[in-house]
């Protein structure tokens, strides 16, 4: 009896996820597949984020899928750095966007955001630091808690995906020109005076 429970159960979970993908695909969700191809101005790059952060498994798979530029291990190695200053999975928020009419949640509104900048090895900074802020709403019903966390988990990653792209795009505008030290302008030959002619 026991596995025909589990068993039912697992069936139940599975219908459920299944119509959480049909509802989203009905009304138009999905999630961002990658934007692009970006030629990064780096041959090698470091991604100054955790190694089990999702956000940096992400990045570091479209970095190395441009296919000019590897993500190395450590900054040392790096031609670029990516410097998280504010990162997301820290300061990821859920807030109460609307109630209804009984004063009970109707809406949350997901918020996903970083601040990062761009280094090379001397430590001279290419990109200052950069915020980029995504927001996406979220209706709720406490009928549906399991279908909800389902939704949210998808607009979560949907917002990841999003970051990736936005972060790329920024990443590839650096101007090569901003990389190189500019040469020292050789001082002027000093200029030698005339002889001073005599006052007769």
């Amino acid at each position: 009896m026991a596995s025909r429970s589990r068993l039912f159960q697992s069936a139940r979970l599975g219908g459920i996820v299944l119509a959480l993908s049909l509802t989203l695909s009905a009304c138009g969700f999905h999630l961002r597949g990658d934007g692009g191809h970006y030629t990064l101005p780096f041959p090698t790059m470091y991604v100054g984020l955790p190694e089990s952060s999702p956000l940096a498994v992400d990045l570091k798979r479209n970095i190395n899928a441009n296919g000019s530029t590897t993500v190395v291990k450590t900054a040392k190695e790096a031609e670029g750095i990516i410097e998280v200053i504010s990162n997301p999975e820290h300061t990821k928020t859920k807030t109460i966007l609307s109630l209804n009419s009984n004063g009970r949640v109707r809406q949350y509104l997901l918020q996903y955001s970083i601040v990062f900048r761009v280094l090379n090895r001397q430590g001279a900074e290419l990109l200052g630091p950069t915020s980029i802020a995504l927001s996406r709403p979220i209706d709720f019903n406490e009928t549906q808690l399991l279908a909800k966390e389902q939704e949210e988990a998808l607009l979560y990653k949907d917002m990841q995906t999003d970051l990736v792209q936005q972060m790329m795009r920024r990443i590839a505008a650096i101007k090569m020109t901003r990389m190189s030290v500019p040469a020292s302008t050789p001082s002027p030959a000093p200029t030698q005076s005339a002889p001073a002619v005599p006052i007769l």
